[in-house]
């Protein structure tokens, strides 16, 4: 079995000690770091409010999928951290627009506290064809 980081500049780079994502050769998935709503560039969390977040950390998953020669439409399993659990409805609605065909597993939690007090975490596992 073997692993390969998946690193790229257009999502923001790992604020602690871990990958943005790993390919692991067991079947080729790939596990992605849980993202918060970085700016690549800046390093500065985007957005106050559930929404802009929800669609930032959206763009820097969705980024991280990319550099790593896949799709969303690839991704199996999905985990969501809220901060919020009455931000659910809203962080559906946004959700629903990135994953659009099969979607995948999801389990949601609500949590006491994210990274830089971010209100939404998702990290995902996709399937490498």
């Amino acid at each position: 079995m073997g692993k390969k980081i998946v690193e790229t500049d257009k999502a923001p780079q790992a604020i602690g000690p871990y990958s943005q994502a790993n390919i692991v050769e067991a079947g080729k998935f790939l596990f992605c770091s849980g993202q918060i709503a970085l700016d690549p560039q800046s390093g500065d969390l985007v957005g106050s409010d559930i929404a802009a977040q929800t669609e930032q950390v959206l763009k820097n998953l969705s980024a991280v999928i990319d550099a790593a020669g896949a799709k969303l439409t690839q991704v199996v399993k999905v985990t969501v951290f809220l901060k919020e659990m009455n931000d659910f409805q809203t962080f559906n609605g946004i959700y629903a627009r990135y994953f659009t065909e099969i979607r995948p597993a999801r389990a949601t939690v609500e949590v006491a506290r994210l990274p830089k007090d971010a209100l939404v975490e998702i990290e995902a596992i996709a399937f490498l064809e």
